[in-house]
């Protein structure tokens, strides 16, 4: 049975022996029902570890032993997936896949075709559940690094990023080049840098969008002979890199 995962202060997993309260540790003591002698794994979601073992259940808190702790080194190169805001419930079923598939960073972006816009009350909501999604994803699919998931950007904020990158690629229908043979950068001690992928959303990218992450540096890629919908293609696209990258 597959350890369950959830998280913790970083203060508690630096101690031998406490009481594991609060959301997650009602949730272990409740929801998942561990008892004495069960084992489960702490992170604070930077990358630090504890493996525990229950001493004692309690109502809504678990009292729980260290047995071992260690850091999970970031993998590289880092991948960050600019994803234009999908409609409806849509956007959190691509961070949730995107997550699971190892996405490093997750942007929104609000493209100039997106039927869905984020303003006011609705763009803080909306970025607190996609920001829910991939941490309660990221538990499930055993990251001890969970994604970061950026404040929305701007079409110019997205260029830049894309200029910033090792590799820069908007996902596009009518490119000529697959995905899967562009070339990737190495940097001097063999460590590529980042890898940023932009997907658009239902009503694609706009010319002018493509023109001003061309001069940004970014390359046009297909990825494959059928048209993904933008929930789907930045996992597919993820999928693709963690392999060439040797991340997977």
């Amino acid at each position: 049975m597959t350890v369950p995962v959830f998280l913790a202060e970083p203060g508690d997993l630096a101690r031998r022996e406490f009481v594991f309260g609060g959301p997650e540790g009602r949730h272990a003591a409740a929801v998942r029902r561990l008892r004495a002698g069960e084992r489960l794994d702490l992170t604070d979601g930077a990358g630090a570890v504890a493996e525990c073992v229950v001493l004692d259940a309690g109502k809504d808190s678990l009292r729980v032993e260290v047995l071992r702790r260690y850091e999970v080194v970031p993998p590289r190169p880092r991948l960050v997936v600019v994803q234009g805001l999908p409609k409806g419930d849509r956007g959190e079923l691509a961070v949730e896949m995107m997550t699971e598939a190892g996405v490093d960073v997750i942007v929104p972006w609000s493209a100039a075709r997106c039927v869905t816009q984020w303003k006011g009350e609705r763009a803080a909501k909306s970025l607190a559940r996609w920001r829910s999604t991939a941490r309660e994803a990221g538990k499930q699919s055993r990251r001890f690094l969970l994604p970061e998931v950026t404040e929305p950007a701007t079409t110019s904020r997205v260029a830049a990023l894309l200029a910033e990158a090792a590799l820069g690629v908007v996902l596009h229908e009518e490119a000529a080049t697959p995905l899967s043979t562009l070339p990737l950068p190495a940097g001097d001690d063999g460590d590529i840098g980042d890898v940023v992928v932009v997907v658009g959303p239902e009503g694609g990218v706009t010319e002018e969008e493509i023109a001003a992450f061309r001069e940004a540096g970014a390359v046009a890629a297909l990825l494959g002979p059928t048209v993904l919908r933008t929930s789907t293609a930045g996992v597919a696209a993820a999928a693709v890199l963690q392999a060439r990258t040797g991340r997977w």
